[in-house]
């Protein structure tokens, strides 16, 4: 019988946008994302993650900075591929940039990355954000037309958009898993290192951290809402222990 292949443990990267959502509601200086930061890594989080929009709407200049002089090693910077997110993150240089898709309208973010409608584009932003000391994740659907591409990015992470799985249900919501499990076997075997984010909640997130060939997940809005009754490092701790026991099963 051949030797069951060990299952990696689960990262957890704690995403603080919305924080920075109810300070820029009031144009407060509290709450502050970086505290809050310091809050889910003190809890057991593995990084940080943050989105630095063209208009602003939550995460600001300022904390992005902060969280790089705090400590770059934790920091994941999801931007467009666009000219100015591009020079912010070589000057900042964080540890982790994530390219992700960007429309002005939308409430958060919809899809994945078109990496195989911008190849060009997207494999020159990663040299560049390479040169800085990034190492960059595209953020993509599961889909292998955008696997095919991502292989000819340079880029050496994924992170899988789990958006239509958390929107589904039933018999959907199974098929969409399916899906999400086979593209993360594929994207491994291809070489890359697999992450996953988007609309996971506590509810929903045993069956995609089943998945050993994901790493990390990317979790944000729901352990924000949660932090509101339990507070911050309980509802981080609430989403590692569930990932953790789903892992385990």
């Amino acid at each position: 019988m051949p030797a069951r292949r060990a299952v990696p443990a689960i990262r957890l990267g704690v995403n603080v946008d919305h924080v920075a959502t109810i300070r820029q509601a009031r144009g407060t200086p509290y709450p502050d994302p970086v505290e809050a930061a310091r809050l889910a890594l003190a809890a057991g989080a593995a990084s940080i993650t943050v989105h630095l929009r063209e208009d602003r709407r939550h995460i600001q200049d300022r904390d992005v900075a902060a969280l790089v002089a705090h400590d770059r090693g934790i920091v994941n910077l999801e931007m467009a591929v666009s000219e100015e997110m591009l020079r912010l993150a070589s000057s900042w240089k964080p540890a982790c940039v994530c390219l992700v898709p960007e429309k002005r309208e939308e409430l958060t973010t919809e899809g994945g990355l078109d990496v195989a409608g911008q190849l060009d584009a997207v494999r020159a932003a990663c040299a560049r954000l390479a040169r800085a000391g990034s190492r960059v994740a595209l953020f993509i659907d599961a889909d292998p037309r955008q696997l095919k591409a991502a292989k000819l990015s340079g880029a050496p992470h994924l992170e899988i958009h789990t958006g239509r799985y958390a929107e589904a249900r039933g018999r959907a919501q199974a098929a969409e898993l399916k899906r999400i499990a086979a593209f993360a076997r594929a994207a491994r075997k291809a070489g890359f290192e697999v992450h996953a984010g988007h609309g996971l909640t506590l509810d929903n997130v045993a069956p995609i951290a089943r998945i050993a060939d994901i790493v990390e997940l990317n979790i944000g809005h729901a352990i924000v809402a949660r932090a509101l009754t339990v507070g911050l490092p309980a509802a981080v701790a609430e989403m590692r222990r569930a990932m953790h026991e789903a892992r385990r099963t």
